[in-house]
């Protein structure tokens, strides 16, 4: 059934989201609202890659209920070679090229979770519509948090 392949790409999207947001807030940990947010968002699509984990058998695709860890050390080494080399851009600028990557990256989520949805209702498989039910309005809590970050940080950003 090609609802395993759909199950499979948002499982992978979910777990690169938590990855992501994970990743930002490590990289803007100054900034204590991405610091913290990001880390509670991110908390929402690892809990997304636990549940999505509890049907691929039943549609056909192994899925890891293990969220993938946190990107630390890789995160630190690219951030070091980037210093020495010279390369690293202003941090309001970073700032604002993650949170756009966020957001694009959470609104595909969005998009892949309306699918999910759709599907299971047309099927009538129940559990799986509730899951979307619980977890959509969180991803889209998650896109709509870094496009109004956009909205508040870029005019300033931007223009200085």
């Amino acid at each position: 059934m090609r609802l395993g392949l759909a199950l499979e790409e948002l499982h992978r999207s979910e777990n690169h989201l938590a990855r992501q947001l994970l990743a930002v807030a490590e990289r803007h940990k100054a900034d204590h609202e991405i610091f913290h947010v990001g880390h509670d968002l991110a908390t929402w699509s690892q809990d997304h890659v636990r549940r999505l984990a509890a049907f691929g058998d039943r549609y056909g695709v192994h899925l890891d209920p293990e969220p993938a860890g946190e990107p630390r050390l890789l995160a630190r080494l690219s951030e070091a070679v980037s210093d020495r080399l010279g390369r690293r851009p202003a941090p309001a600028l970073l700032l604002l090229r993650d949170l756009r990557s966020l957001f694009v990256h959470a609104s595909g989520v969005h998009a892949d979770w309306e699918m999910v949805a759709q599907v299971a209702q047309g099927i009538r498989d129940t559990d799986l519509l509730a899951l979307a039910q619980r977890c959509h309005p969180q991803t889209l809590r998650q896109a709509k948090w870094a496009n109004s970050r956009i909205k508040e940080s870029a005019t300033q950003i931007l223009v200085s």
